[in-house]
This record gives structure tokens, C-alpha cells and sequence, in this order.
């Protein structure tokens, strides 16, 4: 692809981000415009993906800058529609197939794709981690060492060669030999001589009936086989079988094509930071100084002239904004003399007793907190791409770039975005410059008028600090650094590291459910490809960056259900890979015999907590989630399970929006566990549901497609019928057993039979029934289901009632 392919593809994106833009509502009811705003969610989907991929392929350094922050603020007000849907619907799973047909959009279409930039813009962190892990583990012996072998000389490779080359000419001379002597005793005379001329004669006519019996064989295979290819042609001519399994060499040479743009990426982020830096050094050496007195003479002037006029000084205002451009933009303000009263005091202490009495006069009803639920998110995003939609038509919209085909960067845009600011950093030296002087003038006043400056008791302001303060947590190992933390807990096998997977690698359809009413029904059936879009939305996509991870709604823990082999441990895996981060393993078998006793369970918490914040993103990892809240533990389990029982919960209560950390938990049998203790730790719960035909197809038609020797004619949809009940990992196992290197070599002679696959399922373990109604009644007893099964007796009951008083009006 080209630049302006990419720039074209930009264009395009701006435009319907923008439409998107103007149907955003003020103020919105989740349940009365739930359409609209799943109408919303979807447009920003489809918008994040085009912007991902402009992002990922834009070489012009400044462009890229500008995309990245739309990207970012529309992934953010993804996330907030995404959490007024599921207010709205209370359910965690978004259907919106209702609005995918309006729209003319797939479920694929509008399923989110996580974003290659921000990983590869810490592709050197994750890479020294890695490392770091690599070389622990080779320390303590954990890794197979590969021996390195060394490379022989030009004569030694000769003389190997000779050797099999001499070998080889000795077996073809051999097997020359054994010919000649079998040609030489069929040739020997027979040693009577009777009836010779008739039995050669006989002889001569069954060879000839034999060579014309081999004759019409061969030709009539000729002949079928000559027939069949020209036959199996003009079907693959009209599409009526699949073109033959090969490289697509264009495929590969486009992903060549993105890898060598962002090789170029990289250069020219390389030439325009250089020449950022460069032009603002030449601007602080020329233009420091006059902005600096200009700005001073200004806020100068200003003040003269309103102490002039009203015969006041006026305040100087506000730590966030920059107070010199507040004072030219507040005419009027008041005076340090006149800001207080012993009156308007008292008045004011009186307001604020009635404003803080008020509320516990008239105590908040249900109704009021189910109106503030109902209520959409006020985005903080939304205003945010309003802003980069005027930059982009302020520089971009009307740019002519017909003279930078190479995308270099251009300078007039940096030196106005330098000047910019240096010009705020030298207001903010204006202002403490502006401060030191007005509170110099004010003393004199306050002398010239004979008032005496009371000193400001502090006591007050110390109690409230004292109360505002949070407990800081003492750090148990102050004198340790972050690398030698790391090395311990990797030495401990509590840091891991895991397959580079990926989420597309979980393979299953997506579903097209139009969405079901908060109080009506059952909630729509879900597919095993539904699973991707929840995890990107709760685990990955708020942890990419830190304004995300605290402008979003904060999940802090994830708890993921399913049967053995439905893909738990592949999903954990495939959301650390997304985000480049550590992965802390705390499965109760694998801390037994780890830190014992009470004191050193103290410090492994401390250690995950504190490497978990230094290293972010980070991701908790529990296996067997259920385990610490079990009941009855059996007494051949020695794992200790229970020992993490307190000590989770405050673990996640303890997680901050600041810190890009989450726990994710997976189990197979989560009715096992106490559930109020379960509820407590984990925010979120998922269950993986088992894969129906349409995900099922898919999974064996791409596992069966990886081999080029199966043939086309090979039942899929028989086997998709018979795995029904089948978990994704036993299927995958079944194809791993089935097709070994040896049977890859005999695929093209011998083709793939359904029956061999067959047999390899047959010793699998499917999912029974029992298990998958456990899993269902479970599921009921999840937080949002249990508050949709409420709302679901409400409305039920209030349709009752509705029939009683029809009822009794009637009889009347």
C-alpha cells in the first residue's frame, strides 16, 4: 500500500468519525436511547479499527502524533458506551445485531481489534524483560540448552561428500550387477531339447496377449486420468471447487511491504525528534528573552490599569490554568481586602450547614439512585475529539503535500508548536515572577491603610490533610532494586513466561443476536467468539495506556469459566501478549513450599504488589480460582489452597486507577467455591461457552487448512457433527495426534479419512450434560445476572397487579 492509500484511508475515517461526532446526544437515558447508543458504539468500532490500522501504517511523524490521540479518545469513548450498554441491557455481553443489519456490517466488521502501536512503542521494554527472564532461568538450569555446533571446514565437508557420493555409486553398481546375473540364468538353455520350436512359439504368443492386455490398461488410465484433470479444470474455471492450497506470494509480499514502512516509521520519528530539539534550542536563544519581557510588561500593564480604575489589587488566580491568561480574561475580580467579612463569614458558614444538612432531611429513595444509574456516561472523550477534529482541519484538511512524497516532517508545523510551548512555559515564570510583586504591593497597602496581617492558623488545614491521607503501605524491601525484586520472583517461578499467542488465534464465530430487553426473557445465546470482544474491552484496551486506564471505568479483577480445554489459559496468555506484560502466577500449586509461614506470606504479597506496580501492565494469574474459597478441602490435597483466602480481597481493594494492574482468575467448576467469598475478589465473570456448529466448522476447516496435503473432499461438516460436545482443546489435540510428520508424507497416497480423526476424539472427554447444568445454575448466582432476574420478577409482578385490578374492576 502507498502513502496515499493511507492518507486517502485517513480522509475517510475523519469524515465518518465526524458524522459519528454530530450524533452524539447531550444527555441520554440508557434504556430510552439504548438504540442510539448502540448505534454509537458500533460507528466508534469500526472507526478505532481504520484509525489502528492508518496508525500503524503512517510514515509522516506529526500525522501519526495526531492519529494516535484520536485512536486513543475513541477507544475511551468505546469503553464508556460500552459500560452504559451494560447498564442498560444488565447484561456483560453487548448484542447488537439488530443495528449490524442496519448498518450493513458483519459481526466481524464491528468486532474491536486491539492496536499494534502502543506495544510496538514499548517494544524495547518488553524485549530487555524477556531477556532478563531467559537469562534467569538459564542461571538456575530451567532451560534446554541447544548445543552449538561447530561449523566444519571446506575439507571435511569434501570428504563427507566423497564418502556418501562413493557409497551411493556402490549400491547403484551393485544393484547393476544383480540384474545382469538374473538376465544371464533366465537366458541358460533348458537341458531337454524336446518340443522346442511349439513351446517358443506358445511363449511368444502369451507375451504378446500380455503386452496387449498392459497395453489397453495403460491407455485407459491415460485416458480417465486425462479426462478427470480437464474435468476437475473447467470446475475450478467456474468456481465449482476451491482453487488448489499454496503460498500466496502476494500476501507475503505485503506484509513484507508493512514491515519495511515501519522500519521507515522508525527513521523518521528519528529525524523529527532531532529536529524538535534543534529548533527549540534556537528558539530559547532568540526568542526567550523578548517573549519573556513582552508577557511581563503585559500582565504589568493590565495590573496598572484595573488598580487605576477601581483603586483595588486584584488576585492572582489559579495553579491550573495559567493565572496571566486568567487576569486577561477576569475583568472585575476582588480584592484581597474584600474577600471576607465577619458577616458574609457567617453567612457563608451557615449556607454550608443548611447544604450539608440537607441531604439527611430528606433520606434518597430507590428511585432516584435507579434515575442516576440510568443516566448515560457524561464522555470525557467526546469533547477531546471535537479538539482533534479542529486540529485536523486547522492543518491537515487543505494541506498540500504534492512536495513531500518521502513524508518528512514539516518544520513550520514544529516551530509553531515550540513557540506555543515556550510561550506557556514562560507564562508560568511570569506568573510566580507576578505573584512575588503583587504580595509585595499588597503589604504595602495594607501599611499605607494601617491593617495588620493576621497570620493563618494552619491547624485546620493539618487536620484535614490528616484525614484525606490514605494509609501508606510500608514497604518491606526499600533498599532493593526493581531488577533484583524481578530476578527473585522469577528464581521463584512466581514471574512466568508464556506462548506468544495471540487473540485472533482463538478461533470461533461471532454471534448476530439482536438485544434483549433488561426485564423481558432470556438473555441472547452467546458464541464462542463473543469472548474475544469482552476481553479486549475489559482487560486490554483500558490497560494500554495510563489516560485510558484512568479516565475508563475501572475493572480490577476477571474471572473466566469453562469446561478442561475450552481455551482459559490460551485467552490469559493471548491478553498478555496484547499488552507486553508480566505475568505473575499465583495458583496455589505453584507458591506451595514458596515464602512459608505467615511472615513470608506477607512478603510474597508485598513482592507481586509492588513488582506488579513497578513493571506495569501487569497481569495476576490464578489457575483453579475457586480453590482458596472452597469449603471442604480433600485431605490428599497438600497445596494448601486457603492460604491466599483473606489476603485476595484486599489485594484487588488496593488496586488503583493508577495502577495498570489486573487479577484474572480461571476455573472449571466455580459451584464448588463460596460464592459471596468469590464475588467479593473478582468484579467481572465470563463463561466460555462450548462452541456451537458454525464455530466448530470453523475451528476444524482452519486446523485441517494449515496442511496443503488434505484434500477438498474431505467431510468437515461430518466431523463438525460428531465433535458436538467437544471442547476446542480436544479438538485440536485430536488433529495434533492424528497428523504426525509420517502421515503429512503419506496425505498426497493415502488421504485423510474422517475415521482416523474419529477414533483419536472417540478417547477424548466430552462435555456431559451434568457438567454444563452445573455450569448454567451457577451462572444464575452471577451478580448481573442475578440483578437482571430481578428486574425480570418486577416487571412480572407488576404485571400481576395490573391483572388483579383488571380482574377486580370488571367484577365491579
Amino acid at each position: 500500500m502507498s502513502h496515499k492509500y493511507y492518507d486517502e484511508l485517513f480522509k475517510q475515517t475523519h469524515h465518518y468519525l465526524v458524522a459519528t461526532l454530530t450524533s452524539e446526544p447531550t444527555q441520554a437515558d440508557r434504556r430510552e436511547h439504548r438504540n442510539l447508543l448502540a448505534t454509537l458504539y458500533i460507528r466508534y468500532i469500526v472507526s478505532a479499527n481504520q484509525l489502528a490500522t492508518c496508525v500503524d501504517q503512517m510514515v509522516q511523524p506529526q500525522k501519526r502524533i495526531l492519529l494516535r490521540k484520536l485512536l486513543e479518545a475513541t477507544l475511551g469513548r468505546i469503553l464508556e458506551l460500552k459500560a452504559d450498554l451494560v447498564e442498560a441491557d444488565l447484561n456483560d455481553w453487548t448484542h447488537c445485531g439488530d443495528i449490524l443489519e442496519k448498518l450493513n456490517l458483519t459481526p466481524y466488521d464491528a468486532e474491536l481489534q486491539v492496536p499494534t502501536c502502543f506495544r510496538l512503542e514499548r517494544e524495547d521494554d518488553i524485549a530487555y524483560k524477556k531477556r532478563i527472564i531467559e537469562e534467569v532461568l538459564d542461571k538456575l538450569g530451567f532451560t534446554e540448552k541447544v548445543e552449538e555446533k561447530v561449523p566444519m571446514s571446506e575439507q571435511q565437508a569434501i570428504l563427507i561428500i566423497q564418502t556418501h557420493e562413493r557409497a551411493r555409486q556402490g549400491r547403484l553398481r551393485a544393484q547393476f550387477m544383480k540384474e545382469i546375473r538374473s538376465m544371464k540364468e533366465k537366458s541358460k538353455p533348458t537341458a531337454t531339447g524336446e518340443g522346442e520350436e511349439g513351446e517358443e512359439e506358445a511363449g511368444h504368443g502369451i507375451n504378446l496377449a500380455a503386452a496387449l492386455k498392459i497395453q489397453k490398461i495403460w491407455r485407459g488410465y491415460i485416458a480417465r486420468r486425462a479426462t478427470k484433470r480437464r474435468k476437475l479444470q473447467e470446475m475450478l474455471l467456474i468456481g465449482m471447487i476451491p482453487p488448489p492450497k499454496k503460498k500466496n506470494e502476494e500476501l507475503l509480499k505485503d506484509l513484507q511491504i508493512q514491515e519495511n514502512r515501519r522500519e521507515l516509521q522508525k527513521k523518521r520519528q528519528k529525524e523529527y525528534e532531532a529536529d524538535v530539539k534543534s529548533i527549540r534550542k534556537q528558539l530559547e536563544k532568540t526568542q526567550r528573552g523578548p517573549i519573556l519581557e513582552q508577557l511581563s510588561d503585559q500582565v504589568r500593564g493590565w495590573l496598572h490599569e484595573y488598580k487605576a480604575q477601581t483603586g483595588k489589587i486584584p488576585e492572582y488566580t489559579g495553579s491550573e490554568r495559567s493565572a496571566s491568561r486568567l487576569l486577561l480574561s477576569q475583568q472585575g475580580t476582588e480584592s484581597e481586602t474584600s474577600k471576607s467579612t465577619p458577616a458574609s463569614s457567617k453567612d457563608s458558614k451557615s449556607k454550608k450547614d443548611k447544604t450539608s444538612k440537607s441531604p439527611k432531611e430528606g433520606t434518597p429513595n430507590e428511585t432516584e439512585d435507579e434515575d442516576g444509574k440510568l443516566k448515560a456516561i457524561v464522555s470525557t472523550f467526546a469533547p477531546e475529539l471535537n479538539i482533534r477534529k479542529e486540529e485536523y482541519e486547522e492543518i491537515w484538511r487543505n494541506k498540500n503535500e504534492s512536495a513531500n512524497p518521502r513524508q518528512y516532517h514539516y518544520k513550520d508545523i514544529i516551530e509553531h508548536e515550540q513557540m506555543t510551548n515556550m510561550e506557556n512555559d514562560l507564562r508560568k515564570i511570569v506568573d510566580e515572577m507576578m505573584k512575588a510583586e503583587l504580595l509585595l504591593l499588597q503589604e504595602a497597602f495594607d501599611k499605607d491603610r494601617g491593617h495588620k496581617g493576621k497570620k493563618k492558623s494552619s491547624k485546620k488545614a493539618r487536620k484535614t490533610g490528616k484525614k484525606g491521607k490514605k494509609k501508606k503501605e510500608k514497604d518491606l524491601t526499600p533498599d532493593r532494586t526493581t531488577e533484583s525484586l524481578f530476578e527473585e520472583l522469577v528464581a521463584n517461578g512466581i514471574i512466568k513466561r508464556y506462548p506468544e499467542v495471540w487473540l485472533r488465534h482463538f478461533k470461533g464465530e461471532r454471534s448476530f443476536n439482536p438485544p434483549a430487553a433488561y426485564n423481558k426473557g432470556k438473555e441472547p445465546r452467546i458464541d464462542l467468539g463473543d469472548i474475544r470482544q469482552v476481553l479486549t474491552e475489559c482487560c486490554i484496551i483500558p490497560m494500554l495506556t495510563d489516560h485510558l486506564h484512568q479516565t475508563t471505568p475501572h475493572v480490577k479483577s476477571v474471572l473466566l469459566a469453562g469446561p478442561k480445554g475450552s481455551g482459559k489459559d490460551m485467552l490469559v496468555h493471548a491478553v498478555c501478549n496484547e499488552l507486553g506484560a508480566v505475568l505473575f502466577d499465583i495458583t496455589p500449586s505453584n507458591i506451595v513450599g514458596k515464602y512459608p509461614g505467615k511472615s513470608g506470606l506477607i512478603m510474597l504479597i508485598h513482592l507481586v504488589v509492588k513488582v506488579s506496580r513497578l513493571l506495569q501492565p501487569s497481569i495476576i494469574f490464578m489457575d483453579n480460582a475457586e480453590r482458596p474459597f472452597v469449603k471442604k478441602i480433600p485431605k490428599t490435597d497438600k497445596t494448601d489452597p486457603k492460604r491466599l483466602k483473606k489476603d485476595l480481597p484486599k489485594i484487588v481493594k488496593n488496586f488503583s486507577t493508577e495502577d495498570r494492574v489486573i487479577l484474572i482468575g480461571t476455573t472449571n467448576c466455580p459451584w464448588d467455591s463460596d460464592q459471596k467469598l468469590l464475588q467479593q475478589v473478582y468484579q467481572k465473570f465470563f463463561i466460555i461457552p462450548r462452541p456451537n456448529y458454525s464455530s466448530r466448522f470453523h475451528i476444524w476447516t482452519h486446523l485441517l487448512g494449515q496442511y496443503m496435503a488434505v484434500s477438498w473432499k474431505f467431510d468437515t461438516s461430518l466431523m463438525t457433527k460428531i465433535s458436538d460436545g467437544y471442547t476446542v482443546g480436544s479438538i485440536e489435540s485430536t488433529v495434533k495426534e492424528v497428523i504426525t510428520v509420517k502421515r503429512m508424507l503419506q496425505l498426497r497416497i493415502h488421504p485423510l479419512s474422517p475415521l482416523e480423526l474419529v477414533n483419536a476424539l472417540c478417547k477424548r472427554t466430552p462435555v456431559y450434560k451434568e457438567e454444563d447444568e452445573a455450569l448454567e445454575a451457577w451462572w444464575t448466582k452471577v451478580p448481573m445476572v442475578r440483578r437482571r432476574l430481578r428486574a425480570i420478577e418486577m416487571r412480572e409482578d407488576e404485571e400481576a397487579e395490573m391483572m388483579a385490578k383488571q380482574a377486580n374492576a370488571k367484577k365491579k
